[in-house]
């Protein structure tokens, strides 16, 4: 391989389908075309992705209406063999943390309401869009994915 052709190969250190996911995570109600234009990616290509990442139980959506609402099952391990052990929860709390600070810089939280939670909320479809997989009130990445950004 000459100089040439190597300078020319591009990489990056993210898949567009963790762009993708960390775009979500920050925002549960984004739209794809709002996703697209983050990621610098096709509106097709997101939703692409979007149905890869449902199809292999990382995200899941509900209809809203007119819009998509959607939850990242944040308990479910990394995907490649290399990556075992980290779960979504750990990378996402790591990729939503703003340069420099040390701290995490979330999409803002929607106010849990008073009283029982209902089955919709225990799935992870209410909150920050982010469920263990569990039914807990746990939902929030050990808090790093709730609050205002």
């Amino acid at each position: 391989m000459n100089d040439a052709t190597a300078a020319e190969r591009q990489w990056t250190f993210l898949t567009n389908h963790a762009r993708v996911l960390v775009q979500i995570a920050r925002d549960p109600g984004i739209r794809v075309r709002d996703i697209a234009t983050r990621c610098l990616l096709t509106e097709r290509a997101v939703q692409r992705i979007i149905t890869d990442l449902e199809q292999a139980g990382y995200l899941s959506h509900e209809r809203r209406g007119r819009t998509n609402h959607y939850s990242v099952l944040a308990g479910k391990q990394l995907r490649h063999p290399a990556d075992a052990g980290p779960t979504v929860a750990e990378l996402l709390a790591t990729l939503l943390r703003a340069p420099g600070d040390g701290q995490h810089h979330p999409a803002p939280a929607v106010p849990e309401p008073a009283g029982p939670r209902s089955a919709d909320q225990v799935d992870g479809q209410q909150g920050d869009g982010l469920s263990q997989g569990r039914p807990t009130g746990m939902d929030r990445l050990d808090g790093a994915v709730s609050g205002a950004q």
